[in-house]
């Protein structure tokens, strides 16, 4: 109420300055408004490189050196804006220019040795420059991150880990130098998350030792494969392989797609996906196989192989953990989407923030000069949780990264499950961000040069490619139900997943929440571990029922579908505020950690805001409205930091766009 009377006042004295005047009075001109840099104003509490240290974790020189590689190139288009050179792709090119442009720009950062080592060297370190580099493609464009994240990742990814040495040997190489250009042809018309049930069927010829891949129907023509429109020379195709007339199930095979004149292969035909509502400098195709044959040392064979005389090898008899083998390691996918979508609310936020520090609307008494954007409490409340989301999901993708990094075959359920978590909630949450920065920065969010409104229809697609999210969050409970049944069975304690919390006694709500004790990390912690706790009891209990009345056990997820999805996102978002206070628990005190504990808490208590935690009665009506009132003086305090908290971001001032600065001169008479 108090925010609506004080709206009310603000409008009020705005129409009574703007009334018509008496005839006796006469019109005096307003001063024309001018720019003022926020740095001039903004003090910085805290230091702002350690800051950036701290969410970017790794490879800041990497990072710095490849954002100056584009800045100096003019296939980067970089435009002089307001005084400023900015660089972004020219979305008004035409789709086939656009996706030349793509290519382009993929071989100039190859001749400077961008790649080198991405997928001939092995170990944590170069798993980490790379993941550096695919953020700073990110920031720039995302048909740029995702046609490289489709060949190295992808293509490359599936030749390393599941194929062997004569893989390896053959076509690592060539692929880490772009002399081959690789796509990944698993999606079909007919089957994009349910895998196991693609259509494409390959055969073996015992007498030619070559295998024969099929497209037997419509639906199973592969789709929205990219790179195979225009560019790539080779695939993995995703196929049921028949031995025998027996179904071994889905199997990888490299088949080559195009000569080096860039001619289509015989018995495959491929057709364009067509213009999209962004990430039109990719190619995506689609693809047809009419009985092409491949030699039998092109299946990829690390969980399974084919004999000459074809018989079917494999030491994983269960064809459901063959399966689970052969995917496991194909993880990286949703690794990389997750974090690309991070640094995009990183740079709507960026931007939207500094052009909320220069611009005004309003006075708030007559003769005052008009109010900053980020200076209303409304506009702190919308942007701040944000900010605070937005670190939260920084320290989760630096852990990702890490636990990817360092994988063993033991830890690739984890993989597995935090990252299907981790890409939902955070592609979920990007888009959230991306709209929102597009509404605050009004009519301005419009442009395309802008960015910000049209990075939305950019990663719109990350909500889906690479796992549904409603299925993914189906995934994460289905295993967070078998975790359960298993330490059930085994009567032990849980472990692993950050599960160890069950093991305890039930945290408990206090019956009035002060704000000592919203801002305190161990009650923080409590309620997000209560809410899993008995959401994951809730969900075991009503699958169990379900199952005693007669559905399988599939029958009963679907059934439980909406207790499936607000468990996943309780998981994750406790998953997430674990790495938010390990990263916390880093630093010595001061500035920074103060700084950080503001931000901690901020993001917890939107977390405890949710509508869940009313929903089933975690919270009193009382409770949750001390939990609103809190952040709006969690974002109040923000306030003073929010440049330092956007610049810690550190993305250079070319990556971001013409109103986070000069938004006057770039609008002026004399650039039109």
């Amino acid at each position: 109420m108090e925010r609506a009377f004080q709206r009310t006042q603000v409008l009020t004295n705005h129409l009574l300055q703007s009334s018509s005047p008496l005839p006796s009075q006469t019109l005096s001109s307003n001063a024309c408004l001018s720019y003022s840099p926020p740095e001039l104003s903004e003090n910085c509490a805290f230091d702002v490189k350690e800051m950036r240290k701290l969410i970017d974790g790794h490879n800041l020189e990497e990072r710095d050196w490849l954002f100056g590689l584009m800045k100096q190139s003019e296939l980067f288009n970089p435009k002089v804006k307001g005084g400023k050179v900015f660089v972004s792709p020219d979305y008004n090119q035409s789709m086939e220019q656009q996706r030349e442009m793509t290519l382009k720009r993929i071989k100039y950062l190859q001749e400077r040795g961008v790649f080198k080592g991405w997928l001939t060297e092995k170990g944590e370190e170069i798993e980490m420059r790379k993941f550096a580099g695919f953020e700073v493609f990110s920031i720039y464009d995302h048909s740029l991150f995702t046609k490289l994240g489709v060949h190295f990742p992808m293509w490359g990814g599936a030749i390393q880990f599941c194929g062997t040495k004569r893989h390896h040997d053959k076509w690592l190489r060539d692929t880490e130098n772009y002399s081959i250009k690789g796509c990944f042809a698993m999606t079909e018309l007919g089957h994009g998350s349910n895998i196991r049930s693609l259509e494409t069927v390959t055969t073996y010829d015992s007498n030619t030792g070559e295998f024969v891949i099929n497209t037997p129907c419509e639906s199973a023509q592969k789709f929205w494969i990219g790179g195979a429109a225009k560019h790539a020379t080779h695939t993995v195709v995703f196929s049921q392989l028949h031995i025998n007339g027996i179904n071994q199930g889905v199997h990888a095979f490299i088949v080559q797609i195009r000569d080096v004149d860039g001619n289509i292969c015989p018995n495959i035909r491929i057709a364009d996906c067509g213009h999209k509502i962004g990430l039109n400098g990719v190619d995506n195709g689609r693809i047809w196989f009419d009985n092409v044959r491949v030699p039998r040392e092109n299946l990829l064979n690390s969980v399974a192989d084919v004999s000459p005389d074809g018989k079917y090898l494999s030491s994983i008899k269960n064809p459901d953990q063959r399966f689970a083998a052969f995917m496991a390691p194909m993880t990286v996918g949703r690794v990389n989407i997750a974090i690309g979508a991070v640094c995009q609310s990183k740079v709507a936020l960026a931007i939207t923030i500094r052009y909320a520090l220069t611009r005004r609307a309003f006075s708030l008494k007559p003769n005052e000069p008009e109010v900053l954007l980020l200076d209303y409490p409304s506009h702190q409340r919308r942007l701040f949780p944000l900010v605070a989301k937005t670190y939260a999901m920084s320290f989760a993708a630096n852990y990702l990264k890490v636990l990817y990094a360092k994988r063993t075959p033991q830890s690739n359920k984890a993989i597995h499950i935090v990252s299907s978590s981790f890409k939902a909630t955070f592609t979920w949450n990007n888009m959230q961000i991306l709209q929102e920065c597009r509404e605050a920065c009004g009519g301005q969010g419009l442009r395309t040069e802008n960015r910000v409104g049209h990075l939305k229809g950019e990663y719109d697609v990350q909500s889906t490619f690479e796992g549904d999210n409603f299925l993914l969050m189906q995934l994460v409970s289905k295993a967070l139900f078998a975790e359960y049944m298993a330490a059930q069975k085994r009567n032990k304690v849980f472990k692993g997943l950050g599960l160890e919390h069950m093991n305890k006694p039930c945290p408990v709500i206090p019956s009035q929440l002060t704000s000592t004790t919203l801002r305190c990390s161990q009650f923080q912690m409590d309620a997000l571990c209560l809410r899993e706790r008995d959401l994951l009891n809730r969900f075991v209990a009503d699958v169990l029922k379900c199952k005693a009345k007669g559905e399988n056990t599939e029958q009963a997820f679907n059934s439980c579908y909406e207790l499936a999805k607000d468990l996943g996102r309780a998981f994750s978002e406790r998953a997430i505020f674990q790495t938010f206070v390990e990263a916390e628990s880093t630093l010595p005190a001061g500035s920074l950690k103060d700084v950080l504990g503001t931000l901690r808490s901020l993001y917890a208590s939107i977390c405890i805001e949710d509508v869940s935690f009313l929903r089933y009665g975690y919270l009193s009506v009382d409770n949750g409205a001390n939990v609103r009132r809190e952040i709006t003086k969690l974002c109040n305090e923000l306030r003073p930091h929010a440049l330092a908290l956007i610049s810690s971001f550190g993305i250079p001032d070319a990556f971001l766009s013409p109103i986070a600065f000069n938004w006057i001169d770039t609008n002026s008479w004399s650039l039109v």
